[in-house]
């Protein structure tokens, strides 16, 4: 997996070499990680090895130094409320959080333990910070910038898909992500002029329904907004795309992984990998208000030959030469 590299927005101070070694402390330090997802058969083997990983590279051993109480919402984000007032009884040190759907919760939660956004968009529009430079209160952590790459998903769906007109926009309604990313998808696919027609599903029983249905809407390809749900069912969304033959464009790298066609933008992984810098800053006594959100400098495109052949999509050199990672 390539390295991505992270700046601290409008010059906030940097975090230091990974490689350096933690402050030992006493203390065994308690971390509250939320996220949407199942508990994985191997953490380690998933994507949400990445910030345990980063923890190790700053010099913590899990156990010794620090120990994580995992929440899995298992797709059901009302467990969110429940999750974060438990950790809060339990007196954790910090809470990291996988998914921007939990950052609601743990603010009726608490106001003062520290929390780090491990993924984010738009948290300023979202309410979660006052700024990027200067976020306040209680929360800091990483912004996506899947906002951004909206318009340049479109473009390289277009480079991809001959005589391409209709894009289907999947969005899960109930993330804060989907709103920016719908307004920039639409003013770039107008500014090409292409239809886009935006579908919803809140679930997985939803997300098959509304696949079936985009046939009827003549759409030849999908863009999926990275949210809880279709992040949760990416597996699902893929098969679901592969089925209906409909070239697919996504945000983050774990979805090209899962068999979708395209992805251009970030790793869920390389995110919850920098959070871990966010928490050695903590356990060190920074305070989440002094430390600037975090965004890429840089966002990567992956390819998926083998969905390309199997929905019988030739990838033009063109595109394959800008490519960053050819999944096989």
């Amino acid at each position: 997996m390539r390295r991505r590299e992270f700046m601290a927005v409008l010059g906030g101070t940097a975090a230091g070499p990974l490689t350096a070694r933690a402050q030992q402390t006493a203390k065994l330090r308690r971390v509250g990680f939320l996220t949407s997802a199942p508990r994985p058969n191997s953490i380690e083997a998933s994507y949400l090895s990445g910030f345990p990983r980063g923890m190790r590279e700053l010099g913590y051993v899990e156990g010794r130094d620090y120990v994580i109480d995992w929440r899995f919402a298992e797709g059901r984000l009302e467990r969110f409320a429940d999750f974060a007032a438990e950790l809060v009884r339990l007196n954790i040190d910090v809470f990291v959080l996988g998914t921007p759907t939990a950052v609601p919760a743990v603010q009726q939660a608490t106001s003062t333990i520290p929390v780090v956004m491990g993924y984010s968009t738009d948290p300023v529009g979202n309410g979660f910070i006052a700024s990027l430079a200067h976020p306040g209160g209680n929360i800091t952590g990483l912004a996506s910038s899947q906002d951004d790459a909206a318009p340049k998903q479109v473009e390289l769906l277009i480079t991809a898909v001959p005589n391409l007109s209709r894009i289907a926009l999947l969005v899960d309604p109930s993330s804060p992500n989907s709103l920016p990313i719908v307004k920039n998808a639409q003013a770039a696919a107008q500014k090409a002029g292409l239809d886009l027609v935006r579908m919803e599903a809140r679930s997985v029983q939803e997300l098959e329904r509304t696949f079936a249905a985009m046939s009827g809407e003549r759409v030849a390809a999908v863009m999926v907004v990275t949210g809880s749900v279709t992040f949760f069912h990416r597996e699902n969304i893929a098969e679901y795309a592969i089925k209906y033959r409909l070239p697919s464009m996504f945000s983050l790298r774990e979805f090209a992984v899962a068999g979708g066609l395209m992805s251009y933008g970030e790793s869920l992984f390389d995110f919850h990998r920098r959070a871990a810098s966010y928490v050695d800053r903590i356990f060190k006594g920074a305070k989440p208000a002094e430390l600037p959100v975090e965004q890429p400098t840089q966002l990567f495109l992956v390819v998926n030959r083998n969905t390309a052949h199997t929905i019988g999509i030739t990838i033009p050199p063109s595109l394959l030469a800008r490519t960053d990672e050819v999944i096989e």
